[in-house]
Formats: structure tokens, C-alpha cells, sequence
């Protein structure tokens, strides 16, 4: 089974991907960026440019998402990012952030299905003329999760290279459960390849899914692969559970390569941001924004746990934060 990871803003920018990939090499089989958010007035950032650039991602198979809904600013975008080689593009029609989608864009756009077609009409045919792979991220709809099949009627239209489907609306935002349910359907009706997502934290539940739906050959993981490192797909199963299964380790054991697969990709990433960013309150911001994840591997209840991680949070140094982290790590 393929196993792409996420977009997620702010977190999964190339430090992040190069901290993954260098710890994990070869698992993830696509890297789906943060979106670009296209206009027709002004070039890409200086910050989003340098988030893709090729010499940043060597050996990463690095997809660039777009975040717009007029065709104008989405080619204009497209153009500068296939200017530096990349022949795939992915548009966001999934981000359920209230400034994004009052702006009718991410899930907004969804809102708007004529709007869409059009839209996708022309995308299509410009990435047709380039030689360029064009797949779209979505979700079910805004509100009612039956909006779903008048734009799966939509994208069946299109010579999408890829649908790639969070099975949530817009109003569920991540919170509700998602709506598995709907997806044999989905199936059935897509002629597209499909590409499921959401809420596949682990191994059991990656197992699960790939037990339900054996025609499903890719997932897409954001939150999970940041809550476990080094959470591998290929077999369906974890890193450290397929080590004790192969070794015939005891659960301990398994515990503990799971505990290096942890440390190893937080140092990867901490040296990342020390090298990447000015100035040690922004490194721990962005660690902090790291440990809301990574934090499901201690048992919270704990003092020396709970106290470990508080720390942590109102570290105001890298010698604070560090200080905290060696007093997790000899537990």
C-alpha cells in the first residue's frame, strides 16, 4: 500500500519532510506540501518558494498543493512551480480553516459545484497541453455530507491524475468521527484513482482499513505519522510492532523501537529548525506544535511525565527545552 503524507500547515514544511525522510527513507511514497494560496496579483512568497525549491528537497517525492479558486491565479501558480520541475500539482479543496473558507476557497469552494466545474474545466485542460499530473484533495462537502455525490460527478468529468478524499465535511472540521461509511459508495461511483483519508492514527487502524477495502492500494496520514514516526504501510503495520513480529521480541522490546523511531525523528527535526530558523522562541514554537502530537506516546497521568511535558510547553529557552526533553527521555 502507497502511503503519502499529509499536507499540514505550519508543521509539515521541509524541515519536517527532510527530518522524515532521513530517519525513514523510502516509506512515504508521496510528500504532499502546505498549499500555496495563488493569486493574480503578486508572485509566491519568498517563504513558500523556499519551502519547494528542489535543492531543499533532494530525494523527496515532493508534491506542491494550490490553494485557489480562480483558473487565472491557479496557472499563473501552477506555472512557477512546474518552472522548477515538478510535473504534478494537487489543488486543496479540503482545508476547513474559517478565514480560508470564507474566502470560498479549500472547502469553501465546494460550496459552489458550477463554479467548481468550470473551474476544473480549465484547470484541466492547461495541465493536458503542460504534460502536468493534476489531482485534487477534497472533502465530502460543507454541511451535509450527500453534497458529496453531485461533485463526485464533478471530478468523474475530469481527467484528474488522482482523488484524494477526506471523508469529513467542512463543518465536521476534525473533530466529528469520519464518515467511513460512505466510502464503499465512493468506490463504486469514482472513476478515478482514490486516495482515502482521515483519522488512521496507528497501526490497528491502518490494519483495519486495509483489511476492509483490499482494492485500496493508497492512504493519506497527517496527524498519525507525527504521532508515531516511522509508521510503515508497506506492511501494514508499525515500525516497531513488525520488528517484534519478524524477531519475535517481547512487547518491551517493541516499546523501545518505537521510543528511537520517536527520539530519532524529534532530534532530526530539532536540528532542522536550530539550522532553519532565527532565534530560539521561534524553534520552540514549532517544537511545541510538534509535541501536541508526539505526546500520545507518554502516559500523561504520570507526575514526572506531566511535569516533563508542562515544562516543555513554557520552555522559554533551548536550554529549558532541552532540559525537559532529557528528563522524558530517561524514562
Amino acid at each position: 500500500m502507497k502511503l503519502y503524507f499529509a499536507p499540514m500547515e505550519g508543521i509539515t514544511g521541509l524541515v519536517c519532510r527532510n527530518a522524515y525522510e532521513a530517519c525513514f527513507s523510502g516509506t512515504i511514497d508521496k510528500y504532499f506540501a502546505p498549499f500555496i494560496t495563488a493569486t493574480t496579483t503578486k508572485e509566491m512568497s519568498t517563504k513558500e518558494l523556499r519551502d519547494i525549491l528542489p535543492e531543499k528537497n533532494e530525494g523527496i517525492p515532493l508534491v506542491p498543493q494550490i490553494l485557489a479558486n480562480q483558473p487565472e491565479s491557479f496557472i499563473r501558480t501552477a506555472q512557477r512551480i512546474t518552472s522548477l520541475g515538478y510535473r504534478e500539482i494537487n489543488l486543496n479543496l479540503g482545508c476547513p480553516s474559517r478565514t480560508v473558507v470564507t474566502k470560498k476557497k479549500g472547502a469553501g469552494f465546494l460550496e459552489f459545484p458550477h463554479k467548481l466545474d468550470a473551474f476544473l474545466q480549465e484547470i484541466c485542460e492547461w495541465t493536458e497541453k503542460e504534460d502536468v499530473k493534476f489531482s485534487v484533495k477534497t472533502r465530502l462537502g460543507m454541511q451535509d455530507e450527500d453534497e458529496f455525490w453531485e461533485l463526485l460527478e464533478i471530478y468523474n468529468r475530469h481527467p484528474l491524475h488522482e482523488l484524494i478524499v477526506h471523508l469529513r465535511t467542512q463543518d465536521d472540521y476534525y473533530v466529528k468521527p469520519v464518515r467511513e461509511t460512505m466510502f464503499p459508495e465512493i468506490i463504486e461511483k469514482s472513476k478515478h484513482s482514490l486516495c482515502y483519508n482521515g483519522d488512521l492514527f496507528d497501526e490497528k487502524r491502518i490494519k483495519k482499513f486495509a483489511d476492509a477495502y483490499p482494492q485500496q492500494d493508497r492512504v493519506m496520514i497527517g496527524r498519525g505519522l507525527l504521532m508515531h514516526p516511522g509508521m510503515c504501510v508497506g506492511e501494514v503495520q508499525h515500525d516497531w510492532n513488525k520488528e517484534a513480529m519478524i524477531s519475535g521480541q517481547s512487547d518491551v522490546d517493541a516499546f523501545g523501537v518505537a521510543r528511537d523511531n520517536l527520539w530519532n525523528f524529534h532530534d532530526a527535526v530539532y536540528e532542522g529548525y536550530r539550522n532553519y530558523i532565527q532565534g530560539e522562541k521561534n524553534v520552540l514554537f514549532k517544537m511545541k506544535e510538534l509535541w501536541a502530537y508526539m505526546k500520545v506516546n507518554f502516559d500523561e497521568d504520570e507526575t514526572v511525565v506531566k511535569k516533563s511535558l508542562k515544562q516543555i510547553r513554557k520552555s522559554q529557552s533551548c536550554a529549558d527545552y532541552e532540559m525537559a526533553v532529557r528528563q522524558l527521555r530517561s524514562m
